[in-house]
């Protein structure tokens, strides 16, 4: 329609049996359409439900391990954890000392350089082994 005063837009509107609605404010002058109101909002509405459906909601799952893990069981952890990287999930390895093992931390980082190393194909470092209190902990997140 071009530039229209604004009374005679609503006139038309009215006329129309429709609403006159601001579809860019900022511009110079200020764009509007005559449509249905009530048609628009159900529009938006639907495209945000859909938007919402198709997001993936990235999950953080535990591997919990001891710094004197045996081989098959560290074979297992890195499968399971193989599995979560598959699915698009963040994993936090956490290493659990206790007693006598706190004085071997070394074994711990030892352990977890393992872990980065192993997976380093698939995954990359989100946060780097850390020691808090009796526990060692990092967080992995799939490439």
């Amino acid at each position: 329609m071009g530039s229209v005063p604004i009374d005679q837009a609503l006139r038309m509107a009215e006329e129309a049996g429709l609403d006159l609605v601001e579809i860019a404010p900022n511009s110079e002058p200020p764009v509007c359409k005559i449509l249905d109101l009530g048609k628009l909002k159900y529009a938006n509405q639907k495209k945000a439900a859909e938007a919402r459906k198709k997001q993936k909601i990235v999950e953080i799952k535990e591997i919990k391990m001891r710094p004197n893990i045996d081989t098959h069981d560290y074979e297992v952890k890195m499968k399971a954890m193989n599995r979560f990287f598959e699915d698009g999930d963040k994993v936090k390895v956490t290493l659990k000392f206790r007693g006598r093992e706190m004085a071997h931390q070394e074994l711990g980082m030892k352990l977890l350089l393992q872990v980065k190393d192993d997976t380093q194909a698939i995954a990359k470092v989100e946060a780097e082994p850390k020691l808090e209190g009796r526990q060692m902990m990092m967080v992995l997140a799939p490439k």
